[in-house]
């Protein structure tokens, strides 16, 4: 038995070796040892390829500039060429609303070819925003560029409107609005006096109230001028007197070198407290500056009582008869 232990004993012991104890098996299910793998690097772009793209962009853009270039040395050329017009024209340019861009307003008018080229050549020479709409007058032949400096200048076509010595205020409206380049409505007739005779220059579009307010202003700037040159030992009171009796030396008589002699005459009748009697007052009184009678005065008009009847009432009436002129005003002062 002892025989049979020994032996079990021998086949668990693991055997000795010659050199010392046996190594341990190893097992046949370990992992084995990982491997590296080799690194992979990124292929490098040939150079060659980047240059010739970068040669190519700085070719494009060379040949844009100089196209560029050309473009606006032909434009400038061009700009200095006579233009299509064959003769002068006034061309209105309208709002954009109204009409459109300037350079398309110009080119339907016929004063330039194209209205791009035009476009370019203001934008080029920062005029654009300058431009300023009106009517103008273009000469035959004006280039690009001479019509570029029409509008840019802002001097519009100017009207004239006269405005005759001795009308009412009413028939001065009424001329006013008859001027067809006014704008606008009168939103009130001045007072009888206050508007000066004379010829105006009106830009197209200016409106009538506006022009009526120009008129007065020059009035009054006048008769304050003419009343501080004065003769000191007028029967008159007051500025309004000297334009109330200019008014009637107006309507007795159209003739410059007669209104010193008439004011005169009326000058000493105020003087010595007489009546003025003149026929102009009369009509006055009749129709209130709405025009004359159409016919000559009647004795029964003569006679009809009106706060504007000379030939009744003493001194001078109430208000002006008339818009007095600077030579009516001086006589009379």
């Amino acid at each position: 038995m002892s025989g049979d232990s020994n032996s079990g004993e021998g086949r668990d012991r693991p055997r000795a070796s010659l050199f010392g104890r046996a190594r341990k098996p190893v097992s046949s299910t370990a992992p084995p040892p990982p491997r590296k793998e080799p690194s992979r690097k990124e292929p490098k772009k040939p150079r060659r390829m980047g240059i010739s793209s970068l040669s190519g962009l700085l070719t494009f853009v060379l040949l844009g500039a100089v196209v560029a270039i050309g473009a606006v040395a032909w434009l400038m050329m061009e700009a200095g060429k006579p233009g299509p017009l064959a003769e002068n024209k006034v061309v209105n340019i309208a709002r954009e609303d109204d009409g459109g861009s300037i350079a398309d307003q110009l080119e339907r008018a016929g004063v330039i070819e194209n209205a791009t080229w035009f476009n370019l050549l203001t934008l080029l020479d920062g005029a654009h925003a300058a431009l300023k709409r009106g009517e103008y007058e273009f000469k035959a032949g004006d280039s690009l560029r001479q019509v570029e400096a029409v509008m840019m200048s802002g001097k519009v076509v100017l009207h004239p409107l006269t405005i005759p010595e001795g009308l009412t205020s009413e028939q001065v409206v009424q001329r006013v609005r008859d001027a067809e380049f006014l704008a606008g409505d009168v939103k009130e007739i001045p007072r009888e006096g206050s508007i000066r005779p004379e010829t105006y220059d009106f830009p197209r579009g200016f409106t009538r109230q506006a022009a009526l307010m120009r008129m007065e202003k020059e009035q009054a700037k006048v008769i304050d001028e003419i009343w501080q040159k004065r003769a000191p030992d007028l029967p008159i009171k007051s500025p309004g007197e000297m334009v109330t009796l200019a008014s009637i030396v107006e309507k007795e008589t159209g003739k410059v070198d007669e209104r010193p002699r008439v004011a005169g005459v009326f000058v000493n009748r105020l003087q010595k407290h007489m009546r003025l009697e003149s026929d102009p007052t009369i009509v006055y009184g009749l129709v209130f500056g709405k025009g004359t009678l159409g016919h000559p005065i009647t004795r029964d008009e003569l006679n009809r009582p009106t706060p504007y009847n000379t030939y009744l009432i003493d001194g001078l009436p109430p208000g002006p008869i008339s818009n007095p002129g600077k030579a009516a005003l001086e006589a009379v002062a």
